[in-house]
């Protein structure tokens, strides 16, 4: 599945502008609007999310996992999808349900920098 994954079109725009391999789940968290604790049940729930630990114990996520967390995101967060729907959406159709949420998160960022114009011009 990974070597499939429209990478950079998933990603935030905070880390897909990045050279970066590995990110910290801090920035990762914070890229995805979301708590460091819900990262961690995210990978508890979708075998798929694996990100690399070092001796401490500290998460470190590649654009892949952030990928399939922002496609998690879309489908739990937008859609409403129970934590086994999105299981089985992405079994099913990750290819499809990460487009989707790339188009949502495009759409948005375009909204958010059109309210930036609108206030601008106030």
């Amino acid at each position: 599945m990974e070597e499939n994954l429209p990478i950079t079109d998933t990603l935030p725009e905070s880390i897909a502008e990045q050279e970066k391999i590995w990110y910290g789940i801090g920035e990762t968290a914070e890229a995805l609007g979301v708590p460091a604790s819900t990262l961690r049940f995210w990978e508890k729930e979708f075998d798929m999310i694996k990100p690399r630990k070092n001796k401490k114990g500290d998460r470190f996520y590649s654009k892949n996992d952030i990928a399939i967390l922002r496609t998690v995101q879309y489908l739990t967060k937008v859609k409403g999808y129970t934590i086994q729907g999105a299981k089985i959406a992405i079994k099913t159709n990750f290819m499809k349900e990460a487009e989707t949420a790339n188009i949502v998160n495009t759409l948005t960022q375009i909204r958010n920098k059109l309210l930036e114009i609108k206030a601008l011009l106030k």
